[in-house]
């Protein structure tokens, strides 16, 4: 089903697996539920590490911007002008000036760190948000991949003395990148998107892109080198060492919903949910299959285990009585739980447990003192699967092109396009697809599909959401 219908797949997904509830009635915007809570902050928790391990502090603006504010970088608010909402009274009255629902925050932030860096001493600064963000999708909405209100908005936002130095921190915000998706196992190709597509105000964009089980692609994130294109509207300067004044240069990069998204819709299956452990709320479940004749035993052995590893993993146990023993197992199958471990009468008297693998559904015995070296080796082993089998459909659905007639919906295609905006467009009109940009890590002699130049060169182009 998740192949032959993934629209319907991935909406019953979020509701029998507990992550969103998606009947609010303002279109686009959704209910987080408790497990996709659970979910959503291990994720951040990876992002923050990450963020904060190469020197980027956590900041928190307010979810209002002044008309003025946005106003003040003009290619920006063209790029959202048709996207922002506006609060216009304050009860009933009219308010002097609009305010804006930030549909991104470099207008609410830039005027403040104008008032933070004065010297060259202040630099660089790194400083990061997650927070929610509005913005009127016209197109269809989709929970957690087309929104009205992004919930999960990382945006980090960098001030440097030189473009060089800019230059440097756009190649390592691509590592940052490349180290959250590698720990969430999501699979990504890298593109610098097209001069029409990227961020308005930005010198230029790179973004990561995933695809997804129905054939089309899905931006993951977003690098942006935004040179001094802010900092003077907003007169972000700093004093050099010689005592002259110079506008900072600037990069901002961001990720989204649509990281959990790519989570659900990857790593899923036809029974539900397949969490990593690290990202999972519950990296093992317990289930006792209780008798009445052998109830006390059975329960002694599952809380035994439960103490045994309640300080290395996070676990739990499942001891609701209304529920049959195949029951819990769908129920625990359904959230993606990596490790179930069952304990009937049997297993105590034999001193074995049976575990239950999600990845592979894959059931083993294992005798009691072999439990903790077994579990030890089966979570990194989850990871490795789930990483590996990602990469691997992502590898098998992108395809080497040569003739435009020859572009497959359904796919990544990989094309020779001299780079001229002119060709681009000629592809997007001719297929009806997206291009995704230039391949940043790939190059290969060819001619230009359209104008046959001579090129280097290699495109991505897709269906897309």
């Amino acid at each position: 089903m998740k192949r032959e219908n993934f629209s319907e797949w991935f909406n019953q997904i979020l509701e029998k697996a507990g992550i969103l509830d998606i009947r609010y009635p303002v279109k686009g915007l959704y209910v987080w539920l408790p497990y996709g809570m659970k979910i959503r902050e291990c994720v951040i928790k990876i992002i923050k590490e990450i963020l904060e391990n190469h020197g980027h502090e956590e900041v928190l603006f307010p979810l209002l911007i002044p008309e003025d504010f946005l106003r003040k970088e003009s290619e920006h608010i063209r790029g959202f002008e048709e996207q922002v909402y506006w609060v216009t009274r304050g009860g009933s009255k009219e308010l002097n000036v609009k305010l804006a629902l930030r549909p991104t925050s470099e207008t609410a932030i830039y005027p403040i760190v104008s008032l933070w860096i004065k010297s060259h001493k202040d630099l660089p600064l790194k400083i990061y948000q997650i927070v929610n963000v509005f913005r009127y999708e016209t197109k269809h909405t989709r929970p957690l991949i087309r929104l009205r209100e992004i919930t999960t908005f990382k945006e980090a936002h960098t001030f440097h003395r030189t473009f060089e130095e800019a230059e440097a921190q756009v190649k390592e915000a691509i590592e940052i990148y490349k180290k959250f998706f590698d720990r969430i196992a999501i699979p990504y190709l890298i593109n610098k998107r097209p001069d029409w597509d990227k961020f308005p105000g930005a010198i230029y964009t790179i973004a990561f892109d995933t695809i997804f089980p129905d054939g089309k692609s899905l931006q993951i994130a977003t690098i942006h080198n935004l040179g001094q294109n802010f900092s003077k509207p907003f007169n972000i300067k700093y004093e050099k060492v010689d005592g002259n004044f110079e506008y900072v240069y600037q990069t901002c990069y961001g990720i989204s919903d649509r990281v959990i998204a790519s989570i659900i819709a990857i790593h899923g299956d036809d029974r539900g949910l397949i969490l990593l452990p690290e990202i999972s709320p519950y990296q093992i479940v317990i289930i006792p299959i209780i008798y009445k004749e052998s109830r006390q035993k059975v329960l002694n052995k599952a809380w035994k285990i439960y103490n045994l590893l309640k300080e290395k993993y996070k676990i739990y146990i499942d001891l609701r009585e209304d529920e049959t023993p195949g029951s819990k197992f769908y129920y625990w199958e359904m959230k993606g739980i990596p490790i179930r471990i069952e304990i009937g009468p049997r297993d105590v008297d034999e001193g074995v447990v049976t575990i239950f693998r999600r990845d592979k559904m894959e059931r083993i015995k294992v005798r009691d003192e072999d439990l903790e070296n077994t579990l030890k080796d089966m979570m990194n082993d989850i990871y490795k699967n789930l990483r590996e089998r990602a990469w691997k459909f992502l590898e098998e659905n992108v395809v080497r092109i040569f003739r435009i007639e020859d572009i497959r919906e359904g796919y990544i295609n990989e094309i020779s396009l001299c780079g001229k905006d002119s060709c681009g467009r000629y592809i997007e009109e001719k297929t009806g697809l997206r291009v995704l940009g230039e391949a940043i890590e790939k190059k290969e002699d060819g001619y230009c599909l359209v104008c046959k130049e001579r090129t280097d060169k290699i495109y991505r182009v897709a269906k897309s959401y």
